[in-house]
């Protein structure tokens, strides 16, 4: 691309013709100094490539251990599949699958106190107090005060909250068995087998311990 026409322009009327070429020249080089060669954007290209490659180092590590042979990130990935499942089924109650596993205990275990229900769901007590509450306002729970220790609240099923766990069940196991449905019986057994051992195993881990005996089987 050739330098602009500078003589064109206003600024070399009257001017001497010896002087309009000298200025044009002058600003001439200017120009071909800060416009890019051909040579310099070939060079920008090829640095810019190199720093798009992957660390080779890095790439190394990923494929000696990628995402899809990370038990962590399966697990997680599997975590989500659930709650997908899980809010497909049951999306008509409005229940998340932590306060049906509350209203699970519950329903066996009635006026359980705070602490017994964080360790059977694995869950620290703020967390508890706050489901307690909005299944409370829910009118699915209700609370009182231990008549031993009145510091002790204890959570209980409301007749409506018994309702809505049998209505609720037959939707929550199907999200179970679309989960599994791959699996054949023995692998299913398999499966929560090692994932029961996996938990038992690194339970003191975990930001709330899980009492995984703590209301039977």
């Amino acid at each position: 691309m050739p330098p602009p026409k500078y003589e064109a322009a206003p600024l070399f009327l009257g001017m001497a013709t010896r002087d309009r070429q000298r200025i044009v020249a002058f600003v001439g080089r200017g120009w071909l100094a800060k416009a890019p060669t051909t040579e310099k954007v070939g060079r920008t290209r090829v640095a810019e490539a190199a720093e798009a490659a992957p660390n080779p180092e890095l790439q190394q590590l990923i494929e000696r251990l990628p995402l899809w042979k990370r038990p962590g990130y399966l697990i997680r990935r599997l975590h989500q599949i659930h709650y997908a499942l899980f809010f497909e089924e049951c999306h008509e109650f409005g229940i998340t699958p932590v306060q049906y596993g509350l209203l699970t205990i519950l329903s066996g275990n009635p006026d359980s106190d705070q602490i017994s229900l964080a360790q059977a769901l694995g869950i620290d007590r703020t967390n508890v107090a706050d489901v307690l509450t909005r299944l409370a306002q829910r009118g699915l729970v209700e609370r009182t005060r231990s008549t031993e220790d009145k510091r002790m609240v204890l959570a209980r099923l409301t007749a409506q909250g018994e309702k809505l766990v049998a209505a609720m069940h037959p939707a929550m196991s199907r999200a179970q068995e679309r989960l599994m449905d791959t699996l054949s019986a023995d692998e299913r057994e398999a499966f929560l087998a090692t994932l029961l051992k996996l938990l038992e195993t690194n339970n003191k881990y975990g930001r709330a311990a899980l009492a995984t005996g703590k209301f039977g089987d």
